[in-house]
């Protein structure tokens, strides 16, 4: 049986490039990236993140509980304000 798509495992050969090149040179400036579907990999613990959110970017520290989470998952796309509603209970007098 073929397992789930959300349980695939894909990390971004680009990104894992990036942060091989940042242990090679020592920098610590973010990495800048749009692949919201990226699994977390434990290369990644240490390092900063911008992942874009449709709007902005969201900056990520990747701890040691993240790993196995995808970079979207830390970075909203939406902001809840709450449930409208009118003043008082609906039906009420």
């Amino acid at each position: 049986m073929n397992q789930p798509k959300e349980k695939r495992l894909y990390v971004d050969e680009r990104l894992l490039d990036k942060v091989e090149k940042q242990k090679r040179t020592g920098s610590r400036e973010p990495i800048k990236t749009w692949s919201r579907d990226c699994t977390i990999v434990p290369d990644f613990i240490d390092h900063t993140f911008l992942i874009h959110n449709g709007r902005q970017f969201i900056k990520l520290f990747v701890t040691d509980e993240m790993v196995g989470h995808k970079l979207g998952e830390f970075a909203p796309t939406r902001i809840f304000r709450g449930h409208s509603g009118g003043k008082g209970k609906a039906g009420g007098k």
